[in-house]
């Protein structure tokens, strides 16, 4: 995929066709299956609102290559953020020194693998909009908050852009650019009643154009979501403890999905026998109600791409098929390893950092049932509809999740918010305890972002309302 003309990205970067035929070749010329070269022009701006003034106002430019060399299991990475070929020749010379450690093997050719995306061309990217208008929208939100509830104390509204190019070349002559933009309005707010503080957030974004967040007032929508869920933590109880039917809410609740479940599908904890889904292919994993997708290819939301940093197009990927395990999503090393397809699930944080198989936009697909009817049949349990923090075991799936905003189910009504509830178990054993699953599909606003050994990408989860069956709840309730 060219997202524009094959002339811009080598414009952009001062380097032709025979450079990088010169440098892959040189990495090639010791014992490596495979190489490639990685250019990156990245453009970032932040803008915070604190206490109804700009507290920052930032805007940085970054370039850099980085160099890989693959031979057998190992991979060489060098990368340098001067694009002089001096350099560039020197970072080619320690990828192939580190990869040429490996036995020999057979050069890889590398070609197109898919048809090309074009998922979010955008008429202005968000990063060239008047600051002025920026600016003013993050002072309308801090009034709208404030102006919601008197119980307001404090209003923080911030705003990142950005804009990446990159380019990816092989060295069988496959060359292959994108232009990237993200961006991400957040609003979170302090309220105060009777000497008690809460706090709550929201926001969204994707790879779309700054009028996104001004279409159908979506900036209202942030502020009043921010402020609802501050003042609901204001009358919480204390959360039961115990075994229990929990129901997840739609939409941010994938995240629970993303990292109990979607971390252990990942290629290299698979190839590496570290996941609790190892050797499972074709296996039952979920109840039959479960069917898990990965898809990258969904038209301007955050986890979206064209194609992955190694240069091949992302697409819709079955994970778990009515509860059967289909597949891993793997990058271009892991897929040769394990002798699989690559699914375009190579991602990387930046020039600096190699590729590894990454999570584009992860959800569970919809099901049949009135999201009503699943909380109608409980007759004691918990509803969680928002999430904080959590901790994942890929090796064994164990888990453990913070509610930020949840409620008592009781006779099938929804009742008291709750505080301090955790959600403990096991991703896999889970969901084979799925047993209801809604109509109601939803994916998150887009401000999700993955961490994964050091390295941060944007990404998207989703979730219809589910009932999970005999989950443990660790409460603070005596």
């Amino acid at each position: 995929m060219l997202a524009r003309p094959e002339r811009f990205f080598a414009d952009r970067f001062g380097l032709n066709a025979g450079t990088m035929e010169r440098l892959l070749g040189s990495t090639l010329a010791g014992r490596v299956d495979h190489a490639d070269l990685y250019l990156e022009y990245r453009i970032s701006e932040e803008l915070v609102l604190e206490e109804g003034s700009v507290k920052k106002a930032a805007r940085h430019v970054s370039q850099g290559a980085g160099i890989r060399a693959q031979s057998g299991e190992r991979t060489g990475y060098a990368h340098t953020d001067d694009l002089a070929l001096p350099n560039l020749e020197e970072a080619a010379r320690q990828a192939r020194a580190i990869a040429d450690r490996a036995s020999s093997s057979a050069v890889v050719a590398v070609g197109a693998d898919g048809p090309p995306h074009d998922l979010y061309t955008l008429a202005e990217p968000p990063i060239a909009a008047d600051l002025d208008r920026k600016l003013k929208l993050l002072g309308r939100l801090d009034a709208e908050a404030r102006a919601l509830d008197p119980r307001v104390r404090q209003v923080i509204a911030t705003l990142g852009s950005e804009d990446v190019v990159v380019m990816i070349a092989t060295p069988s002559g496959w060359t292959v650019g994108d232009v990237r933009p993200l961006t991400r309005l957040n609003v979170t707010v302090i309220v105060e009643d009777g000497g008690k503080r809460e706090i709550g957030s929201s926001g969204g974004g994707g790879r779309v154009a700054f009028d996104f967040f001004l279409e159908e007032d979506r900036w209202k929508r942030f502020a009043s979501e921010a402020v609802r869920q501050a003042v609901i933590k204001l009358g919480a109880v204390d959360a039961p403890a115990g075994e229990m039917t929990v129901v997840l809410g739609p939409g941010w609740p994938g995240i629970l999905l993303h990292e109990a479940v979607g971390h252990g599908l990942e290629g290299d904890f698979n190839r590496k026998k570290t996941s609790a889904f190892s050797g499972r292919l074709g296996q039952h994993v979920a109840s039959e109600l479960v069917t898990v997708v990965d898809d990258g290819t969904i038209a301007n939301r955050r986890g979206s791409l064209n194609v992955d940093d190694e240069g091949v197009p992302t697409r819709r990927n079955v994970l778990i098929e009515k509860g059967i395990l289909r597949g891993y999503m793997q990058d271009r090393l892991n897929s040769r390893l394990m002798g699989m397809e690559v699914t375009g699930n190579g991602r990387r944080e930046s020039y600096a950092h190699p590729p590894m198989p990454r999570m584009t936009n992860t959800f569970m697909l919809a099901g049949e049932d009135e999201p009503a009817d699943i909380l109608r049949g409980v007759s004691k349990g918990l509803y969680a509809v928002n999430f904080g923090g959590g901790q994942v075991d890929i090796t064994s799936g164990r888990f453990v999740f913070s509610a930020s905003e949840a409620y008592l189910i009781e006779d099938g009504r929804v009742t008291k918010p709750v505080k301090g509830a955790t959600l403990i178990g096991n991703g896999p054993e889970a969901l084979t305890r799925v047993s209801r699953v809604g109509h109601d599909l939803k994916l998150d606003e887009g401000v999700g972002t993955c961490g994964k050994d050091g390295q941060s990408v944007p990404v998207g989860v989703g979730l219809p309302t589910i009932r999970i069956d005999g989950m443990t709840v660790g409460g603070t309730q005596v």
